[in-house]
């Protein structure tokens, strides 16, 4: 029996709706397997936790969050109490830099029973490496005078350990895929961090020579996730390319609600974190139609990442076979709830 310690934390709106019914997917997960067991602690440190305690997690949290084998979060922030980057920097962002969760990996596909916005989709499947700790979100910088002469000044921070490693590990991705790797770049336009970025591309690509490689400037390779998503396979990116990359991804698919993401630590010091690319979505919070599918594809990626890829497909195909019968929840054209898309999953995972 393998048994997994797995920290939930809920968050703030739609995420203490979608992260209970994806428990629920992976107790039967547990249940179908018969050699897994999940124990789940969850801790109640969101934007309510910050109004009564005036920060985002105590100060013991990321000690308390340590000892696990993953972190389970569903959403946070609440911008109507709490600003999002005191939400977003006091917790997510806290938990991804202190823990060394370098790599942010996110897929999209065009999954079956699911209308993308697009007229000619295709069969699009590719995947986000995304480099999560340094980039265009470097901390380093500062706002000074006032009044009609006041300045910011943003620097991003792109090493050469950083960015290798996002790109080796997109190489390696790919190998496992369909042996493809896109560059994300702004060469023609940001004049030291993506030359630099296009040398170390050229570079590592010289490593993995049975790896087909392009490289798009980042406004055209926007475009191409419009107009021919089918081409890519693994597209490598900086911090902020590949955040604004993954929320197109996840709107090509039919709805950033059933985007899914991973905070990889590849040390082994710390846990991976994993959490669906959708917001907290304040307006719908409570009205039981959030969709869970961000959520629990969140908890495949967290099952393939345990190594447990036969169990984590089987519930990729029944995700896929629950909204090829039209179980779906309003965002995606459909009139179940949050619940009974996740029954309907379990449902599926039992008859196996």
């Amino acid at each position: 029996m393998k048994k997994f310690e797995i920290a939930v934390i809920p968050g703030d709106g739609i995420g203490q709706e979608v992260v209970p019914a994806a428990l629920d997917v992976l107790r039967t997960i547990a249940e179908v397997h018969g050699g897994l067991k999940f124990e789940f602690a969850e801790f109640p440190w969101n934007c309510d936790y910050y109004l009564k305690n005036g920060k985002m997690m105590p100060d013991d949290g990321l000690q308390i969050l340590q000892g696990f084998e993953a972190i389970f979060l569903g959403a946070v922030g609440n911008p109507a109490v709490v600003p999002d980057h005191v939400s977003l920097w006091g917790l997510l962002i806290k938990i991804r830099r202190e823990f060394e969760q370098v790599i942010n990996i996110r897929p999209a596909k065009l999954m079956r029973g699911l209308q993308s916005p697009l007229a000619n989709p295709k069969d699009f499947d590719m995947i986000v490496v995304r480099e999560n700790s340094e980039g265009e979100y470097s901390e380093i910088g500062g706002r000074i005078h006032r009044g009609e002469d006041e300045l910011a000044i943003q620097n991003a921070i792109f090493s050469r350990k950083g960015t290798e490693r996002a790109m080796r590990y997109a190489f390696e991705l790919a190998r496992k895929r369909r042996g493809h790797v896109t560059s994300a770049t702004k060469s023609n336009g940001i004049f030291h961090s993506m030359p630099f970025w296009d040398e170390v591309f050229k570079q590592v690509k010289g490593d993995y020579p049975d790896v087909e490689t392009a490289s798009y400037h980042i406004d055209a390779l926007a475009a191409f996730f419009v107009t021919r998503p089918h081409i890519f396979d693994v597209i490598v990116a900086s911090n902020l390319f590949g955040d604004i990359l993954t929320d197109l991804g996840g709107a090509v698919m039919g709805s950033i609600g059933i985007a899914p993401a991973a905070n990889i630590n590849l040390n082994g010091k710390y846990p991976s974190m994993f959490e669906p690319v959708h917001g907290s979505a304040p307006d719908i919070f409570g009205k039981g139609i959030a969709n869970p599918l961000g959520q629990i594809w969140t908890a495949q990626m967290m099952l393939s990442h345990f190594g447990e890829d036969e169990i984590a497909q089987k519930l990729l195909d029944a995700i896929e076979e629950v909204t090829a019968d039209g179980v779906k929840t309003p965002d995606i054209g459909g009139s179940a709830s949050t619940r009974e898309v996740s029954d309907a999953i379990c449902s599926r995972l039992k008859a196996l």
